[in-house]
């Protein structure tokens, strides 16, 4: 055994949190910084930030079913019926969970969930990679992670960072062979968005990938396939019975709210029209550069070769992204889950040396900061 080998093997041995904590502290800077940099901005807009993180868009529908229960909805003038039916129940039992057990509002209690959720997320990305490629790329792909444009999603009461933190931990328990447990974190992240289903189908990929002769591990593995879907499944199911709907009838409920999946029929459209005139041509030149992105991390990804359950969960991540045929604006922040994507620029990014890698996650920070209080203050939702 080599020292480097020595090392690493000394490393991984050391307790857990130790090992993440340069990520965890590091996330928690960036994170610190883009709430800092809301908080001004907003104020010189004569706003208060801490209702864009709580009490706007999606989080008020949360705080809704937190506190009424399912039922409500809105109809618009055109026809259409938004209800919440839409928005899974993990989240909204948590912040009544926090609400009933501390002096804290529903809306406060999303707002705690979220940056403890965050945190979580940010340690099962940081245990992923680690497991893969090492602490330092392990530090970089959750730093990368924080600095993304849309990283102050992380900090709302939404369900991405509870959701991201469930996918991150469960596929850190495929990698290293805890069934049950993979399993049932995948049945809790398929509890809070419908793309939980790709945690379950990653859970699937790397189970049924040879069983072992062993029974115990072969119970293991069937535990593990069983629990996966029954989170995303169950709820899908319950509310295609309330809407007399059958196994379609959260469909229909996507669709009052005009989200639909056409293969990204839409969404060309979408970025096509944007090329009928010169300023908005832009906004389509950049909409086509960071779809081709997106597509080139993907197939990075593949040619890293990353385990089978994490291409199957980046891909289905991305797919149904990309190919929704609902709000467009609101496509970066479901892309934000597909942590996968960022590990090829992770590991990249560790072999640089510190004094060439710090500088540019600071100002990708920075940016990341600006363009998220930017984003708040805008008149539509994320």
């Amino acid at each position: 055994m080599t020292d480097l080998d020595t090392r690493v093997t000394a490393g991984r041995r050391s307790p857990a949190l130790h090992r993440a904590a340069p990520a965890l502290l590091g996330f928690a800077a960036v994170r610190a910084l883009g709430l800092i940099v809301l908080a001004l901005f907003s104020a010189a807009r004569d706003k208060s930030a801490y209702p864009l993180l709580t009490a706007r868009w999606d989080s008020l529908w949360y705080t809704r079913v937190a506190e009424l229960g399912y039922g409500y909805e809105v109809r618009l003038p055109d026809g259409d019926v938004h209800s919440n039916l839409a928005f899974f129940p993990l989240l909204p039992w948590l912040e009544r969970l926090g609400a009933a057990v501390s002096p804290l509002s529903y809306a406060d209690a999303g707002f705690v969930v979220s940056a403890l959720a965050s945190l979580a997320a940010a340690w099962g990305i940081f245990a992923v990679a680690e497991h893969l490629y090492g602490g330092r790329a392990g530090v970089c792909a959750v730093l990368l992670w924080a600095v993304l444009p849309v990283g102050i999603v992380q900090s709302m009461a939404y369900s991405e960072s509870l959701f991201t933190a469930l996918a991150a931990w469960s596929l850190y328990a495929v990698l290293t062979g805890r069934w049950v447990t993979a399993g049932t974190l995948a049945l809790l992240a398929g509890l809070t968005r419908p793309v939980g289903l790709a945690v379950a189908a990653a859970v699937w990929t790397a189970a049924l990938a040879g069983l072992p002769q062993e029974r115990s591990e072969r119970v293991r593995r069937v535990a593990g396939l069983l629990l996966a879907p029954l989170g995303a499944a169950g709820y899908v199911l319950w509310v295609g019975h309330r809407t007399g709907g059958g196994a379609f009838g959260y469909l229909d409920v996507q669709a009052g709210w005009g989200n639909g999946f056409d293969g990204g029929y839409a969404f060309a459209r979408f970025v096509a029209a944007k090329f009928t005139s010169f300023p908005s041509a832009l906004a389509g030149l950049g909409l086509v550069v960071g779809v081709c992105l997106v597509a080139w991390l993907y197939a990075a990804c593949l040619r890293q070769r990353q385990p089978p359950a994490l291409l199957v969960y980046g891909g289905i991540v991305t797919a149904l992204a990309l190919c929704a045929s609902g709000y467009f604006g609101s496509k970066p922040r479901l892309l934000l889950p597909a942590f996968p994507l960022l590990f090829p620029l992770a590991v990249a990014l560790a072999r640089l040396r510190v004094r060439v890698s710090a500088p540019v996650v600071g100002g990708v920070a920075v940016l990341s900061a600006l363009y998220g209080a930017f984003w708040l203050n805008g008149s539509g939702p994320p």
